[in-house]
Order: C-alpha cells, then sequence, then structure tokens
C-alpha cells in the first residue's frame, strides 16, 4: 500500500498547533515547515505521474521537473507554490536563524493547502 503523503501536511498543521509538546516551538516550526513541503511536493508528483504520465526519476533532480512540469501544462500557480514551498523548507532545514519563523509557518501551511486543494 503507497503512503498516503497527505498525512505529512496533517502533521505540519499538528506541529504548527504545538503538537510534540517535547521539542521547542522552533523545532516544530521548522519541521512543519518541512512536512508541509513534502506534503505539497510529493502529491504533486504523484499527481503528474498518475494524471499526465510524468516519470519521475526519484532524483533531487524531480523538485524541479516536477515545477517544470505544472509549468508546461499550464498550471503556473502551482510550479510558483511548490517552489516558494522549496525555499521556505531549505531555510528551515538548513539556516541557524529563521527570522518570524510563525509567519512562515503560517504561510507554509497556506501554500500547501492550495496545492493540495489544486490538484484533487
Amino acid at each position: 500500500m503507497a503512503f498516503e503523503w497527505r498525512e505529512y501536511f496533517d502533521l505540519a498543521r499538528f506541529l504548527a498547533r504545538g503538537g510534540g509538546s517535547d521539542y521547542t516551538h522552533e523545532a516544530a516550526h521548522r519541521s512543519a515547515v518541512s512536512r508541509a513541503y513534502y506534503a505539497a511536493f510529493c502529491h504533486a508528483r504523484n499527481y503528474a505521474r498518475d494524471r499526465h504520465h510524468f516519470f519521475p526519476t526519484t532524483t533531487p533532480k524531480d523538485h524541479e521537473r516536477v515545477r517544470t512540469h505544472f509549468r508546461k501544462q499550464g498550471r503556473a500557480d502551482i510550479a510558483r507554490h511548490l517552489e516558494t514551498l522549496r525555499q521556505w523548507r531549505n531555510r528551515c532545514d538548513y539556516n541557524d536563524a529563521v527570522f518570524n519563523i510563525a509567519g512562515l509557518l503560517h504561510s507554509a501551511i497556506t501554500q500547501a493547502q492550495k496545492i493540495l486543494d489544486g490538484l484533487k
């Protein structure tokens, strides 16, 4: 049975609400941004695979390839949301300091929701 990537979105919302109280808010919020991105990215990748005959390479190149695919399909909105989410995820996963993490998290949840709702 295949993993349901939307569960990562549910996990992101759980972490955003303060779930996992054994961790700092910053750790939970950074993780939530990351999970929101991966929920949206993997859902979009599989949507493209299942409906548009997109063939994932299962390499890091797929992040760009999925965005390019949606631009070619006339869904620049999906590509744009994915790119923004990816940038935020990278910031949370790699930078020592992330300013306004709460605001960033709220925006990430909103962007991921747009992708999930836009690809049903």
